[in-house]
């Protein structure tokens, strides 16, 4: 792994680690941040995304270490191709260390990032979040620019 890449991961995880340190430790459970739109929410997540499949921890387990080999091949396939899609790959891998982290230490994803957008109240997430997704928009967007390339 590139040290750039390293950096990025480590970043990523700290960051997403360190956020959740700080705001569990607070002493509200939900602080209005900008009314109506953005609060920090604690939840404890045991399931995956919206809460589904609560109490399937192990489930979680094994497809985080199965999607973590996959990612980790495709990041070495990629690593004299594109540079974005490699990225791409550092901030999915970081995010799900991240939530795996959480799932080994606590049983949970601790998440607290909550917006309202037009009424609707978004599910609840974390910085592990923002990377993964972050990083599926990437390769989406690296796919749909270049069709004919072969990823696995």
């Amino acid at each position: 792994m590139k040290k750039r890449d390293i950096l990025i991961l480590l970043a990523v995880i700290i960051i997403d680690q360190v956020t959740k340190i700080m705001v569990f430790n607070l002493n509200k459970d939900n602080i209005e941040i900008v009314k109506g739109f953005f609060s920090l929410t604690k939840v404890k997540n045991s399931g995956a995304a919206w809460g589904l499949f609560s109490g399937y921890m192990w489930l979680f387990f094994i497809v985080s270490i199965i999607a973590l080999y996959f990612m980790l091949k495709l990041y070495k396939k990629s690593l004299n191709k594109d540079y974005y899609f490699s990225f791409a790959l550092i901030l999915m891998i970081g995010g799900t260390l991240g939530n795996l982290i959480d799932r080994l230490l606590f049983g949970y994803v601790r998440d607290f990032l909550n917006f309202i957008i037009f009424t609707y109240d978004y599910p609840v997430f974390n910085v592990a979040d923002m990377a993964l997704v972050i990083g599926v928009g990437l390769v989406i967007l690296f796919l749909i620019k270049n069709p004919e390339e072969e990823l696995i």
